[in-house]
């Protein structure tokens, strides 16, 4: 064995030596197999590259996404650092394809340099992905206008960039994928004299990436416990991994030929629970900033860790885990527009890896009204839809919340719109929860006032043949507290650890058992919102009418009462209630009201005196919901035995 490496090693350094003296000792002393390889393989390509011109830079930014590509789930497995939330692949992964999608080559380095910069910042995702975005836009920052760059200036703008990382985190912590960045791009500076060959210098390079990542475990607490290297530090190494084979080998047609998709799959189990010490790992996108990137970075540092600010004011990319990411995002509208938002819940995603109550996971859409404990104590994934204030967008529940929907409300130019969840968000959701439970049951609003349910039946087909795991989608044929009593039931059903298929029945049963009721104050909101016309609501609102709206047995929304002012509307809803109390006994109720309190302490005295018990929830209605029902409105939704 010893002579066998003796001789293994005696070819490689002369391998070496062919293409860097100055580098030989130190490459042997980190010499794997993997690398012998492409030693080889530079000995059978000659061709000396001395210049980057757009084309190569794109092809090369490909070849090092598709290498990222392969190692994503061992990049997921190895995430401990800032949270183990199992998902620096997927981020890095998602941050990279955005130049797959959307980037066509130009000729011109400096100009391909920037379309790449702008997609990735505009998709990174995740704490390492938006570092890896703001180094790529150092990057086309410090390039000069030549169309074509040579080591030197190449050397220099890679020298220059590692500025804007450093920068761009509000706190630095080293062994991590800024210190192998910072440690790679130092000895291609001080090697720009030393190659005229860019085959040269990246392989020569390559031996300093592997020690400095090497170095990680011993430079973070957290990574040596759990004998693991940085996660977004392999990403980074395993990316130039992928420009090192492409620029010996020059294959460009394998790689506009490969559009390699993203998978989402968790951490394994095995690694150890560290707790979530903030909750949401918030991220967000601000056009024409009326500050400076410092300013924001000291604004949003104030409200969690892992802060990080990219690119500039023009278009401005913010990362930070919080727990109060409404309050922040509230505050950001009025320094630019907020174009983008993703709060990932990253306490649910750790529950799910590491401490799931059952083996079937419960998803719902933010429009199902239920109590935050409840939610909490039986693990429930909520999904939420985008609201937009003009061009600025929120995310329903989260990044906002009731008592300031209504508040801009109250003040708003622009009527707020809400968009329907995409089908990459449920494949998103869904993936990761098969990678850990049995299967998926998720409750939609009713089909009828949104796609949003047939989407997610598309995204459960899809995920549920790619896993052989079942993902059921149940239309709750309503909205609000009427699809959170059938949530409720379904929940109480995991306790008692019934099969899938039978919850899957019983909850279609049980949707057909619910009703809502609702009080519009105004009818205005209706005509905003697009339910009603705004014929029939001219002539409502010059009667007075307040109508008792509710929903049919296929979801559909129905006016069940025209009244003359908000008090009969309330006395007519309680007219109905009783009238179902008289065919079967009511299960449960809960109280809703759009910032009307009163009426809420109304419905529920009087559903007390008819049913003899209180209400399981009295809640200010999902943001969604107001924006059609307006503020004033309330109701109260109820499931019969």
């Amino acid at each position: 064995m010893s002579r066998v490496i003796k001789r293994l090693s005696s070819n490689t350094l002369s391998l070496a030596k062919h293409y860097s003296e100055t580098y030989a000792e130190h490459i042997i002393n980190l010499i794997t197999f993997e690398q012998l390889r492409i030693f080889r393989m530079i000995k059978r390509n000659s061709e000396i590259i001395d210049e980057l011109d757009g084309r190569t830079l794109y092809y090369s930014f490909i070849a090092g996404a598709r290498k990222l590509f392969s190692v994503q789930v061992e990049l997921n497995r190895i995430n401990v650092f800032p949270v183990n939330d199992g998902d620096t692949g997927t981020n890095l992964a998602t941050t990279v394809r955005a130049v797959i999608d959307s980037v066509n080559p130009h000729k011109s380095y400096k100009i391909t340099a920037g379309r790449i910069a702008d997609a990735i910042l505009l998709n990174a995702r995740g704490n390492s992905g938006i570092i890896f975005a703001q180094f790529f836009y150092g990057l086309s920052c410090e390039t000069g206008e030549a169309g074509r760059i040579k080591i030197k200036e190449f050397a220099e703008s890679v020298k220059r960039s590692v500025n804007y990382i450093y920068e761009a985190v509000a706190n630095p912590v080293e062994g991590t994928m800024l210190t192998v960045i910072r440690e790679w791009a130092d000895f291609i500076y001080n090697s720009r004299r030393k190659f005229a060959d860019f085959n040269q210098l990246l392989l020569s390079s390559y031996a300093i990436l592997k020690k400095s990542l090497e170095d990680t475990k011993s430079k973070l607490k957290i990574l040596s416990k759990n004998n693991v290297v940085d996660a977004g530090a392999k990403g980074f190494v395993t990316f130039i991994e992928g420009i090192i084979e492409y620029i010996h080998n020059r294959n460009f047609r394998e790689l506009v030929r490969s559009r390699t998709g993203i998978v989402n799959i968790p951490p394994a189990a095995e690694m150890i629970t560290e707790e979530v010490k903030f909750r949401y790992c918030t991220e967000a996108i601000i056009k024409n900033a009326s500050t400076d990137c410092n300013k924001v970075r000291e604004i949003i540092s104030g409200y969690g860790d892992s802060a990080v600010v990219a690119g500039n004011e023009r278009m401005m990319r913010i990362h930070i885990h919080t727990s109060n990411p409404a309050d922040l995002l509230f505050r950001l509208k009025d320094i630019g527009t907020v174009t983008y938002q993703k709060a990932d819940d990253m306490l649910r995603q750790s529950q799910s890896v590491f401490s799931r109550k059952y083996k079937i996971a419960l998803v719902v859409d933010s429009t199902c009204d239920l109590d935050e404990s409840f939610i909490e104590k039986y693990q429930i994934h909520v999904i939420p839809i985008k609201i937009s204030f003009g061009e600025n967008n929120f995310l329903d529940k989260v990044t906002l919340k009731p008592h300031q929907f209504y508040e801009m409300l109250d003040n708003c130019v622009d009527y707020p719109r809400t968009s329907q969840i995409n089908k990459a968000t449920f494949v998103n959701i869904y993936s990761h929860l098969l990678s850990h439970y049995d299967s998926v049951i998720s409750v939609i609003l009713s089909d009828k006032l949104s796609g949003t349910c047939n989407t997610a039946m598309k995204a459960a087909e899809e995920v549920s043949r790619e896993f052989g795991k079942p993902v059921s989608v149940i239309d709750s044929k309503g909205i609000s507290g009427m699809a959170g009593l059938t949530v409720m039931r379904i929940a109480e059903a995991l306790e008692k650890n019934i099969p899938h298929d039978e919850i899957v029945k019983l909850a279609n049963e049980w949707t057909g058992k619910s009703k809502l009721f609702i009080k519009v104050e105004d009818v205005k909101y209706l005509i905003r919102g697009g339910r009603l016309s705004y014929t029939k609501g001219l002539i409502a609102r010059l009667l007075h009418i307040s109508p008792v709206l509710s929903l049919d047995g296929d979801g559909k929304v129905i006016v069940l009462e025209k009244t003359y002012s908000p008090e009969a509307c309330m006395e007519k809803i309680m007219v109905h209630v009783k009238r179902l109390t008289e065919e079967a006994k009511i299960w449960n109720y809960i109280i809703l009201h759009a910032n009307n309190f009163e009426d809420a302490e109304w419905f529920t005295v009087r559903m007390k005196k008819l049913t003899g018990k209180e209400p399981v929830s009295v809640l200010n209605i999902s943001p969604v919901i107001g924006a059609h029902a307006g503020a004033g409105a309330s109701a109260v939704a109820i499931m019969m035995e």
